[in-house]
């Protein structure tokens, strides 16, 4: 799975990446990256106060507010360049992990790359929260996506549009790797850890 994941990173992800990062202007994808980071906000706000991170779920709360209103929907991200109030990144998974859950067995997912049990699990409960995900939309009535086709669509722009803006990281990251596996295993589960910890 390691190595389909990379195959489809490198021949499918990243030339079409770099195809739409010459016809799309810097700004715009910026302002795109921007906006789907805002829409994301029941899921940072709710692991937040899972996690009892009072003050972090405060500012999330400002933050959309903020960028939504004056942010011109979040395409501009307001709340960081003029109020220095920084996003709180947390998921479901980190929430499991604060209350001591462990990792569980290492999982490479098809085209979303290493996981493990314990984010898996945390992957299906952010998705009744989050807005681009069919999931629970009889209950939460701001999902975006009526399908299962337009989620995969939107999700895939999305995906596409985060990729531009960082070409080159990936190809980076694993030119020193003598088995690529282990070398993504081993830093999935220290990010995973750090955060956890922060």
């Amino acid at each position: 799975m390691t190595t389909f994941n990379d195959k489809v990173f490198l021949n499918v992800l990243n030339p079409i990446s770099k195809g739409y990062a010459y016809i799309t202007p810097e700004p715009i994808r910026i302002g795109i990256n921007n906006f789907f980071e805002n829409i994301m906000f029941p899921v940072r706000f709710s692991n937040n106060l899972l996690q009892l991170k009072f003050q972090n779920s405060s500012e999330e709360l400002e933050r959309f507010v903020i960028n939504s209103l004056w942010g011109l929907g979040g395409v501009l991200d307001s709340a960081t360049n003029e109020l220095h109030i920084k996003s709180h990144k947390e998921d479901f998974g980190q929430t499991l992990g604060f209350y001591g859950v462990g990792d569980g067995f290492h999982v490479v997912l098809p085209l979303l790359g290493p996981s493990n049990l314990r984010d898996i699990v945390g992957i299906t409960a952010d998705s009744y929260v989050n807005p681009l995900s069919t999931s629970g939309d009889k209950f939460a009535h701001y999902k975006i996506p009526n399908t299962f086709l337009e989620q995969v669509g939107i999700k895939t722009f999305d995906v596409i549009n985060s990729n531009s803006l960082k070409l080159g990281q990936y190809e980076s990251l694993k030119k020193d790797a003598l088995d690529l596996y282990p070398f993504l295993r081993d830093i999935y589960s220290q990010a995973r850890k750090k955060q956890i910890e922060e």
